[in-house]
């Protein structure tokens, strides 16, 4: 290690020792080389008559934040030498580097010299072992008969779990990086791979070309494979890495690309292959992202999502999705303002779905601004615009075979422009009331869409609402806080639908975000028309033990029947709005000190009969994340669902032992009594080893889908591959 500020301190303070005799001695000096200054603390500094300086017991000497710790240090001056007995630690600034040795010799810059019995140290992660040590230039370190490990090392004589021993092992200061010649990889100190040449980064180094962690693999689909990722450092702010993967039953290439810019970042990911699996040999994919700060807090962002064929994907198990959306957005929010405009295309994976005929091109732009009105009537003054349009790439002016009552090829554009304005007063008894007044104008547009729809059409939209809320607090002499809040609305709306296709508002999420909203349709292509009421109940206890409580109930109540201008009822028979009196909403949480937390939501009919319901239950400790999901949906063929849903998800991580964790994943389908997917994985984890053994099962088929179990194994090896900053893993030596 490079410590020749603290020779050159000692040779500077030569005249001031020549007075020090057999007594404690702290000796500061001018700085060397206009460096900071060096100190010297030693038991007992003497003369050995004028060409020796020696100082003995407990010598430490500083020097710009390094630091040497010895027995006995002597310099001898005409021959420059520098002579340390040990036990001797040279320290880094920084704590992540330092030396241990029994002795020393070094010229007086610490430049050249050898270190016997010695062993250096890699931030807390590496350890390298020799007989001695040879400093080269104050830049080289030369291990000769060196062993290197990041396994604990025990006064035991145990081998550890792994080592690389070397003929010589050359440590490149400057680079940060290692050199073996005539490396064996040992495990329990039985040799098990032999390489002439071998490279390797210093744990120090965050960012270097080389090998990661390869994989072992066995897919009921693709066969038996291994995958080895090469990482490729291309500059300080942008890297490659590069994944061969080689199996019986494909040949495959995968890759990311990331790069750093001063403003923003993007990613891909991607991968092409050349299999057997599918009658096409050639297949790929590739998925990126992006982010970027532009001029006057504009925000840009882009996502590209592409796939050769419908299967890809799930057959390589990189990806779950089964609609891919690419998108560019710009974006700006302020405190008054709001801006984003985007543009999307969208791709089915779906069975039984074509890209033809859904709307894969989408253009959707949005601008609201807030005024705050002084003086009367005050309040806020919100000013709105909408832009839709999507666009398919059929041109059917007539309709399938999913009985939709427009065609299969219409292009939309709608534009909506609305000013809302609203304030609120505090009444007496702590009553909260707000008051929304609103107008909104929509226009449609509409190409290929048969003669079941207009071509054009056109809407204004009057709107009033008053909301009280008469929120009571009460703190127990406990000391828990109970807040409950009754709200009540009533809200009138007017006009009428235009005889236009619903394309944006064919699935509706009933739920407390939007039981007091005026219109719960998900875009303003439909709007609630007519008088309405909404009246709801949420509680909520905040304990002194930590617990915290909620619930919420609420129900909507219309003068009249929602009727689409297409016939039928304006909402699907499960939305929960399809009657005048809406579904019973019911929510609820519970939460824990010891990280359990139960949610569940439900909607409820007049006969409280379950219309939707979800629950998860979970529990985040230090020791376990456990999830568990049930999922229940009531049979509809306007949302494209003929018989009922209900599913369980299962997910945990548990760890077991100090050094061992569990992995497992299920969802099942009630339903039709079958699994979905399984999974179940082991890890042991300890301070220079990780190992990831797992297994899963995807049992559902399809016309282009067949069910397939893989199998994966990967080990690592810590210190190099992966950082050891969880103290809790590493182990400890038995006494």
């Amino acid at each position: 290690m490079n410590i020749r500020v603290f020779i050159l301190a000692i040779a500077s303070w030569m005249g001031v020792l020549a007075h020090a005799a057999h007594a404690q001695a702290e000796l500061a000096t001018l700085p060397a080389q206009s460096v900071g200054p060096a100190i010297l603390v030693a038991d007992d500094v003497y003369l050995d008559g004028s060409e020796k300086l020696v100082a003995t017991g407990n010598v430490e000497a500083l020097y710009d934040g390094r630091r040497l710790n010895a027995s006995e240090v002597i310099y001898d001056r005409q021959q420059e030498r520098l002579i340390i007995t040990g036990p001797i630690r040279i320290e880094e600034p920084d704590g992540r580097v330092f030396v241990l040795a029994r002795s020393a010799e070094l010229d007086r810059e610490m430049r050249n010299g050898i270190l016997r019995g010695a062993r250096i140290v890699m931030d807390d992660q590496i350890q390298l072992a020799a007989n001695e040590i040879a400093r080269v230039n104050g830049r080289y370190n030369q291990l000769y008969k060196a062993a290197v490990t990041s396994c604990r090392v025990c006064e035991t004589g145990k081998p550890p779990l792994w080592q690389i021993r070397a003929r010589r092992v050359v440590h490149d200061e400057q680079e940060k990086q290692l050199y073996f010649d005539g490396a064996q990889l040992r495990v329990l100190d039985t040799p098990i791979l032999y390489l002439p040449r071998l490279r390797l980064p210093d744990p120090t180094l965050e960012r270097a070309t080389g090998f990661l962690v390869p994989s072992l693999s066995n897919s009921s689909l693709l066969g038996f494979g291994v995958r080895v990722p090469y990482f490729i450092k291309i500059g300080d702010h942008k890297d490659l890495t590069l994944t061969p993967y080689l199996a019986t039953e494909t040949r495959t290439l995968e890759w990311r690309y990331r790069q750093a810019f001063s403003t923003g970042r993007i990613e891909f990911n991607g991968a092409f292959s050349n299999d057997d699996v599918r009658a096409r040999d050639n297949r790929a994919y590739v998925f990126a992202n992006g982010e970027f700060a532009l001029p006057r807090d504009f925000i840009l962002r882009f996502d590209i999502e592409a796939v050769s064929d419908d299967t890809y994907l799930l057959d390589y198990n990189y990806s779950q999705k089964d609609r891919l959306d690419s998108e560019l957005e710009i974006e700006r929010a302020r405190r008054d303002e709001y801006i984003r405009g985007a543009i999307t295309v969208f791709q089915t994976l779906r069975d039984g779905e074509s890209n033809e005929t859904l709307p894969t091109g989408v253009i959707d732009g949005e601008y609201e601004r807030r005024i705050h009105l002084n003086g009367a009537p005050g309040g806020e003054l919100r000013l709105g615009f909408l832009g839709h349009g999507h666009l398919r790439n059929s041109s059917l002016t007539t309709d399938g075979p999913d009985f939709d009552p427009f065609a299969d090829g219409r292009d939309v554009a709608r534009f909506t422009f609305s000013a809302d304005w609203r304030r609120g007063w505090t009444l007496p008894a702590g009553v909260l009331a707000d008051v929304k007044l609103g107008l909104a104008a929509d226009f449609f547009r509409i190409a290929d869409a048969g003669i079941t729809g207009d071509s054009q059409a056109s809407e204004l939209t009057p709107e009033a609402a008053v909301q009280l809320r008469w929120p009571l607090l009460k703190t127990t002499q406990a000391g828990s806080t109970h807040i409950i809040e009754p709200v009540v609305q009533l809200a009138w709306v007017g006009g009428s639908n235009p005889l236009v296709p619903n394309d944006e508002s064919t699935l509706i999420e009933f739920d407390e975000g939007n039981l007091f909203a005026t219109s719960r349709f998900s875009a303003p292509d439909r709007r609630e028309r007519g008088l309405s009421a909404a009246y709801g109940l949420s509680w909520t206890r905040y304990g002194v033990d930590g617990w915290q409580t909620a619930f919420a109930v609420g129900q909507v109540v219309r003068d009249e029947l929602q009727v689409d201008p297409a016939g039928g009822t304006a909402f699907t028979n499960t939305s929960g709005l399809q009657d005048r009196y809406s579904d019973l909403l019911l929510a609820g949480q519970v939460k824990t000190t010891g990280g359990l937390t139960l949610t569940a939501r439900g909607l409820f009919d007049d006969d409280l009969t379950t219309t939707k319901a979800e629950a998860r239950a979970s529990v985040v400790n230090k020791v376990a994340q456990i999830g568990a999901t049930y999922i229940w949906l009531r049979n509809d063929p306007a949302e494209n669902r003929p018989g009922n849903v209900s599913e369980w998800a299962f997910d945990a991580t548990y760890r077991i032992s100090k050094h061992w964790t569990g992995q497992a994943d299920w969802r099942y389908d009630v339903a039709s009594d079958e699994s979905v997917r399984a999974g179940l994985g082991i890890t042991y984890i300890n301070e220079c080893v990780d190992v990831t053994l797992s297994a899963s099962r995807r049992f559902t088929s399809s016309t282009i889908l067949e069910p397939t179990t893989d199998i994966s194994l990967t080990v690592g090896l810590r210190g190099f591959t992966t950082k050891t900053r969880d103290k809790s893993y590493v182990r400890t030596c038995e006494k």
